[in-house]
C-alpha cells in the first residue's frame, strides 16, 4: 500500500526523538515486531538524515519512514532525498508543504487553531497534525464539527490511557512520542522487549474501538 494508505491503516506513528543513530535499526526492528509500520525520525536528532536512509535501506516498503520537526523546504528535500516517505512539521510552512507535494510525498504539517488547520489543508496537506494534543480529545471533536473533511493526527499528549478517546473523537492517526519510544533509556535487550510490547499495546488499542 502507498504511504497515505499505510497511515490510515496502521494509525500509530512512532516518533523517535533524540535516539543515537547506531540504535535506530534496533528500535525500528522492535517497533516492527510489535506491529508498528510508521516511524518518524525527528530532524533535531543526531544523524537524523543518515538514520532515515539506514531505516529505509533496512526495511524498504515494510516500514514507512518519515522525517519530523521539519521546519523548512531545504530540510524536507534533504529528508526526501534520504528516502523519507512523509514529512511532518510542528508548524504550517507553506513552502515545506509545497516541496513535499512536488516530490510526491505525504505532507503532515502541524497546526492548532481552526484557522491554522484549514490553512494547512488548503495549502495541500494530506493530513494535519494537531499539536500539541495535550489539550485533550474533546478539542479534536470540537474541531471536527466545522472541519470534518480534514483528517487530523493528534500528536503530543496521546498515550495508551486516552488514545481511544482521541479515536472516538475522529482522529485518523496518532503521533506517539515518549509514551511509546523513550529514547532516554539505555537500548538493551530488556528495553527492546518492552518497546515491542508497548508497540503492540498501542496497535491493539486502535484496532478495536
Amino acid at each position: 500500500m502507498n504511504t497515505l494508505e499505510a497511515i490510515y491503516h496502521y494509525k500509530i506513528i512512532a516518533i523517535i526523538r533524540g535516539a543515537k543513530k547506531e540504535d535506530l535499526l534496533q528500535i525500528g526492528a522492535a517497533l516492527k515486531e510489535g506491529g508498528v509500520r510508521l516511524i518518524e525520525v525527528t530532524l533535531n536528532s543526531p544523524g537524523a538524515i543518515e538514520g532515515i536512509k539506514q531505516l529505509k535501506e533496512a526495511f524498504g516498503e515494510e516500514m514507512k519512514v518519515g522525517a519530523g520537526t521539519v521546519l523548512d523546504p531545504e530540510s524536507a528535500k534533504a529528508a526526501m532525498d534520504a528516502g523519507a516517505d512523509f514529512i511532518l512539521s510542528p508548524t504550517v510552512s507553506k513552502d515545506t508543504i509545497k516541496i513535499t507535494k512536488r516530490y510526491g510525498k505525504v505532507s503532515i504539517p502541524g497546526a492548532f487553531t481552526p484557522t491554522e488547520i484549514l490553512t494547512a489543508y488548503e495549502e495541500g496537506a494530506d493530513l494535519v497534525k494537531v499539536f500539541p494534543a495535550s489539550i485533550g480529545a474533546a478539542y479534536i471533536k470540537d474541531i471536527r464539527g466545522p472541519l470534518s473533511h480534514i483528517p487530523l493526527v493528534p500528536t503530543g499528549g496521546v498515550n495508551k490511557d486516552n488514545i481511544i478517546d482521541f479515536q472516538k473523537a475522529g482522529a485518523v492517526a496518532f503521533g506517539i512520542g515518549s509514551s511509546l519510544v523513550n529514547t532516554k533509556e539505555e537500548v538493551n535487550e530488556t528495553y527492546l522487549g518492552e518497546l515491542t510490547n508497548n508497540a503492540q499495546a498501542f496497535i491493539e488499542a486502535v484496532s478495536t474501538k
